[in-house]
């Protein structure tokens, strides 16, 4: 039984259509638009549905329109969730304000969920008698009725009018020009409202993402405010690029200036680099001594033999005081 399911999940990837077609059968319903049922109170009924007698239905309201009747509609079925122990987390806020995307994605969520009870079964179950003891339940089930009782006499109302003109030439004609204009109005209509409802669900989607994007920005700058690393040079860098004003990329190349500079300083600084620095003078001083005692052997080398010999006696001569030259 899935109760939590990803975003990639096949669940959300089922059209607006087969939603609609779903609920309008499982509940005798005629609902046009999946944000029809913003109000809660078909989610309660479908969950009664896939359990039978669990939720409460007395308490469901289908006549609510403000907010105030939506919400208590979903505290009932929160206490359901709660007792089929379901972790969903549900979204009031922005179902009940009917936002087209939160309404398809909660929908959804209800009929993967729906479909894995019984395998979405749905025996001996009276929609409209459970119906009749919600508040506003029978006005419900009657504009369903009705709505549906008049797109059946529409769809017979069309072979009995083309019967009458073939009877009828003269007054086919005339019927065709007058209403011809309406059914391209129509027709023009529906094409509006597809694109609208399009624009609006990409107009959701964007306002999703932006605020995803703006959650993980608040860490980070949450984050940069830690007492422990504030004033770390990458901290100062990262803040950097968040309050920066401009787009035009400066932001990114001061950041990176700023991290190579402290780098420099650090390095110049460091306890390693002076070590190594006495170590290189150290190393070059001995290399001067041995130089200049190679030196002294190839001088002595190039003296005649008598001057070996003086340089020996006046040696000599000075390491003892008794001895006179």
């Amino acid at each position: 039984m899935a109760t939590n399911i990803g975003i990639m999940d096949s669940a959300y990837f089922v059209g607006r259509s087969e939603i609609l077609s779903w609920i309008n059968s499982t509940l005798q319903l005629n609902l046009s638009k999946v944000e029809a049922a913003c109000s809660g109170a078909v989610h309660c009924q479908l969950l009664d549905a896939a359990h039978q007698g669990i939720v409460p239905m007395h308490k469901v309201n289908f006549d609510a329109k403000n907010e105030y009747d939506m919400i208590q509609n979903y505290k009932v079925l929160q206490d359901v969730f709660n007792k089929l122990k379901i972790t969903k987390h549900i979204e009031v806020s922005k179902l009940v304000k009917g936002r087209p995307l939160d309404n398809l994605e909660f929908m959804q969520w209800m009929k993967k969920y729906c479909d894995s009870v019984n395998s979405g079964l749905h025996h001996n179950y009276n929609p409209v008698e459970r119906r009749e003891v919600c508040k506003g339940g029978r006005e419900t089930t009657k504009k369903s009725a009705q709505s549906q009782t008049s797109v059946k006499a529409s769809a017979t109302s069309r072979p009995h009018s083309s019967h009458n003109a073939r009877r009828n030439d003269v007054s086919t004609a005339v019927n065709s020009t007058n209403q011809a204009p309406k059914a391209t109005s129509t027709t023009k209509s529906s094409a509006y409202d597809e694109q609208i409802t399009q624009l609006k669900l990409s107009v959701d989607s964007l306002e999703k993402e932006r605020d995803f994007y703006f959650v993980k920005l608040r860490d980070i700058e949450i984050l940069c405010q830690t007492p422990e690393i504030e004033h770390s040079p990458v901290v100062a860098a990262i803040q950097k690029i968040l309050y920066a004003t401009d787009d035009d990329g400066t932001a990114v190349v001061e950041a990176q200036a700023m991290i190579s500079g402290e780098q420099k300083e650090a390095e110049r600084l460091s306890p390693i680099a002076e070590v190594s620095e006495e170590k290189s003078c150290s190393e070059t001083r001995k290399r001067k001594n041995i130089v200049d005692l190679e030196f002294d052997v190839a001088g002595i080398t190039n003296l005649s033999p008598r001057q070996r010999l003086s340089d020996i006696s006046d040696v000599h001569c000075s390491e003892s005081p008794l001895t006179t030259c």
